[in-house]
């Protein structure tokens, strides 16, 4: 029984020991080996050679129509030479014959392998092109040719592929219209949000591209939609506006820009009307107050125009119907000792102010200091008071400190020592102290 639990010990105690350097051998089973990296060796001048010997029969085998010969050679010369020069045109080819046999996302991903192990390669601006195509091809689709296969639309896709190209060659020129592609396949995925992020981080980041202005004016245009699905959004619609505003603003010869001002002209005339529907929506409700302030809305927003006329006379109609304190918003409620107080200021002034009134004027009471705002500056130009002129120590009421009056001088006779300075007096020194005899006990 003790054997058994020993034996049954024995490889706990070993899972919980420290992984040593080498594999440990236990029962003919090596376990906690650990495995080194394969670091591959710089190649040689016989490795530089062989590659490119048999990067030119990949070529040769790709002329002749051997796509998967060509595919096989290309693969052994990226996975055993891929420190060579030749194994980035290797990596290229296996892009382009993978494109050939129409294995676009397989394509795909070996341009992207080929932008991230050879950046410096002369085939760089080839494969970021390839793939700019690859996508746009998920993202329109392609119709069955002659000895071909249909290819249909797929956003998601696309989407994740045009990002890719942004993520693996930023700088590219293509860059900006791949960002741009992932916010046109996020709007027909129905993502709204997420294709506004999108062409704001274009605008952001590629303001001077030419392709800018289109991302612009997208974002007015998506929450324009926005606005018009689905239930009235006053919010989008502010905000699309404000984005049309921006693209006249930034890109005024954009042959978009008559357009933007049809739709900003558009979105403030339904501004106004919607205003207009509110305010006759309480009107009829007989909440006067509420009708008031749209109906002032629609009088800031359209000046001048036929709506800003109607709302003017309804006001006025409304001010003889129930008085002007009604429309206007409640006020703070006060306080008892505060409505006497304010009661009792109205009762002075209204008896001060009659015609009949032949009593001294009278003085009204201040207001309650917590009705009374806290002005930051004085009411009125502020006074900087005259400086003071003179001698500040001279006398004569010009002066700042009044002077003293000055003893007279003495005449001093010559050959006589002179007195001492009236101003500093002589200090008299004093006596010594006698000293103490000690008293006898």
């Amino acid at each position: 029984m003790r054997k058994s639990a020993l034996y049954l010990a024995i490889p706990i105690v070993m899972l919980h020991m420290p992984q040593p350097a080498s594999a440990v051998d236990i029962f003919r089973l090596k376990i906690f080996e650990k495995k080194k990296p394969s670091v591959l060796p710089a190649p040689t001048a016989a490795d530089e050679t062989a590659a490119k010997g048999d990067v030119g029969r990949v070529d040769a085998l790709v002329a002749k129509g051997d796509l998967k010969d060509a595919l096989k050679l290309a693969r052994s010369i990226v996975a055993q030479r891929g420190q060579t020069s030749a194994a980035a045109r290797a990596q290229f080819q296996i892009g382009r014959i993978l494109e050939q046999q129409q294995d676009y996302e397989d394509a795909f991903e070996a341009y992207s392998s080929y932008l991230t192990n050879y950046p410096r390669g002369g085939d760089f601006d080839a494969a970021v092109k390839a793939q700019f195509d690859i996508a746009k091809t998920f993202m329109d689709g392609r119709k069955k040719r002659i000895l071909g296969i249909a290819i249909a639309s797929n956003h998601g896709k696309a989407e994740k592929m045009f990002a890719e190209i942004v993520k693996r060659a930023p700088f590219h020129r293509l860059a900006p219209m791949a960002q741009f592609n992932v916010g046109q396949a996020l709007e027909r995925q129905g993502k709204p949000s997420e294709a506004l992020a999108a062409y704001q981080e274009l605008v952001i980041r590629y303001p001077n591209d030419a392709v800018a202005d289109d991302a612009q004016y997208q974002i007015g245009y998506v929450q324009l939609e926005e606005a018009q699905r689905g239930s009235y959004d006053q919010n989008s619609r502010q905000r699309a506006k404000e984005a049309f505003e921006d693209f006249s603003a930034r890109y005024p010869n954009s042959e978009k820009i008559a357009q933007a001002r049809e739709n900003i002209k558009a979105l403030s005339s339904n501004d106004v009307a919607g205003s207009l529907d509110a305010a006759r929506f309480y009107d009829r409700a007989k909440k006067y107050r509420a009708a008031a302030i749209y109906y002032n809305d629609v009088i800031r927003q359209a000046p001048g125009s036929k709506e800003s006329d109607i709302a003017k006379k309804r006001i006025d109609e409304l001010k003889g119907i129930v008085g002007a304190d009604a429309l206007r918003a409640p006020s703070k409620a006060l306080s008892g000792a505060d409505a006497l107080a304010r009661r009792q200021a109205q009762s002075r002034v209204d008896v001060a102010s009659r015609p009949d009134f032949a009593g001294p004027a009278v003085e009204l009471p201040p207001l309650p200091s917590g009705n009374v705002p806290n002005m930051r500056i004085p009411v009125g130009p502020a006074v900087e008071p005259a400086l003071p002129t003179g001698d500040p120590l001279q006398g004569g009421g010009a002066g700042l400190i009044p002077a003293a009056d000055l003893p007279p001088i003495p005449e001093v006779k010559p050959g006589e020592k002179p007195a001492g300075d009236p101003a500093k007096p002589e200090v008299e020194k004093p006596a010594p102290a006698k000293e103490e005899k000690p008293k006898s006990e």
